[in-house]
């Protein structure tokens, strides 16, 4: 019997196209069902069953507790343990209880420092302290590492120059710094054998006022110390090394010599930050220069002619030097890493996190980010502010090294708690580094930056 013949293909015009696709939109959708869909994983193999309000079923299994977990089985079984005295055994090898187990030392009044942060302090703030000061001592702190540093808030006023940023800077700890102009003027106080008291609070201020005496919340000093320490400031910034423009850390180099001579004419040893950074060749910038008491007088001298000029465009390009410096390496040191530690928030902060934007964004140098980020603050991120903005955040500008996020802390406490917890903790476990005398490279690391600069742009 022959065989049909094969009916021609059906030609389907634009016409019918749109027909068939008007029906396939028109046609009624099935019923629903309660039944959910299964679909395959990517390798073909069905999905792993959720049980229990959605939970993976193997994450708690028969034989591992948990909230997810089928409750009368798992209390029959605590209950079975409990009565035979058999041993607790814990899910101990998620991922998530592979920290160290909370298991701290009787504190009896022997403790060093370092016994007291590492076995005391277990969680909340007092753990982000913790962490603080591990991943300042052991990773910051390493030789290839450049370590900045940023200061905000009364610090100075309150002693912390002397107890904590000279013995830093000294030890090679800290190698730049970004500061407000108001913690860099109450500094040059102790440097020039001027008293700082400690006071009340509470105190009526009308009555302070009228007593001649100022007050830095529980810090009191003679109004009679603004007024010398304004002098000695028009003093030295009318001398002939002062009439150019110049950047920043130029400008507190200058400063700290004129303090560290006042300081051995007054044979008072080294009680100032400014005279120790000059001594160890550390910079020191200052984001803000005009709103301080030391720009206030630069500006008076401007009125009596005087050329002194702080040119917030060499503060901006030469913290940048430093950071690619850092990065790079230089003449004098291989390339490493960049840390920066922020005590407070504020202008400081920033100005030392966007030496990385400044780099990438700005001159077009490929780079990743700084490599260590530690802040103590008591500022909360979800005001919007430069001061509670947390590392990851600072991941999205280009400020922090993504791959490097887990070397980032933030501690939420008061600088001048953690500070001398910080500092002597260091001291106690690292040895000196090298003066890197980063004032010194100048010259040369701008010049590095300039090249870098026209490789990048033609």
């Amino acid at each position: 019997m022959a065989a049909k013949p094969k009916r021609p293909a059906r030609k389907t015009t634009k016409a019918a196209k749109k027909g068939a696709s008007k029906r396939k939109l028109t046609r009624p959708a099935k019923a629903a069902t309660n039944a959910p869909k299964r679909t395959k994983s990517r390798t073909g193999a069905p999905p792993a069953e959720r049980a229990r309000g959605g939970f993976k079923a193997s994450r708690h299994g028969p034989d591992r507790s948990s909230a997810a977990g089928p409750k009368a089985a798992q209390k029959k079984a605590a209950e079975s343990r409990e009565a035979t005295g058999a041993q607790h055994v814990a899910a101990e090898a998620s991922r998530f209880l592979r920290g160290a187990r909370i298991a701290p030392r009787r504190i009896d009044g022997t403790e060093t420092v370092v016994q007291l942060v590492d076995g005391a302090f277990q969680a909340y703030n007092a753990g982000r302290l913790r962490e603080a000061c591990q991943l300042f001592t052991d990773k910051m702190l390493d030789g290839s590492v450049t370590v900045g540093l940023t200061l905000t808030g009364a610090l100075t006023p309150a002693g912390l120059g002397m107890s904590c940023l000279i013995p830093l800077i000294e030890a090679g700890f800290v190698d730049w710094i970004i500061s407000t102009g108001a913690n860099l003027y109450h500094d040059a106080h102790f440097g020039l054998g001027l008293a700082m008291h400690r006071g009340n609070p509470t105190e009526s201020d009308v009555v302070l006022r009228e007593e001649g005496v100022v007050r830095i919340y529980d810090v009191f000093f003679d109004y009679d110390v603004l007024l010398s320490t304004d002098a000695f400031f028009r003093q030295i910034i009318r001398g002939p090394e002062f009439q150019r423009a110049m950047s920043s850390a130029e400008f507190h180099w200058l400063c700290g010599r004129y303090i560290a001579e006042r300081e051995r004419l007054l044979g008072i040893g080294n009680q100032s930050l400014l005279s120790a950074a000059w001594k160890c060749g550390v910079p020191i910038y200052t984001s803000s220069p005009g709103d301080s008491s030391i720009g206030m007088n630069v500006a008076a001298l401007a009125l009596e002619g005087g050329k002194c000029v702080l040119d917030p465009n060499k503060d901006v390009n030469e913290t940048a030097a430093i950071v690619l410096g850092a990065k790079r390496g230089s003449a004098k040191a291989r390339a490493g890493k960049s840390a920066i530690c922020i005590m407070g928030g504020g202008s400081p902060k920033n100005f030392a996190l966007q030496t990385e934007p400044q780099i990438q964004e700005v001159l077009g140098i490929d780079e990743k980010g700084h490599d260590y980020f530690l802040q103590v603050t008591d500022a909360r991120p979800d005001t919007g502010g430069l001061s509670g903005a947390t590392p990851a955040e600072a991941v999205s500008w280009g400020k922090i090294d993504p791959d490097r996020l887990p070397d980032a802390v933030v501690c939420y406490m008061d600088s001048t708690v953690a500070l001398p917890l910080l500092t002597s903790y260091a001291l106690a476990k690292r040895r000196r580094r090298p003066l890197k005398r980063l004032y010194d490279q100048r010259a040369s690391l701008m010049a590095q930056l300039e090249s870098e600069f026209r490789k990048a742009n033609g």
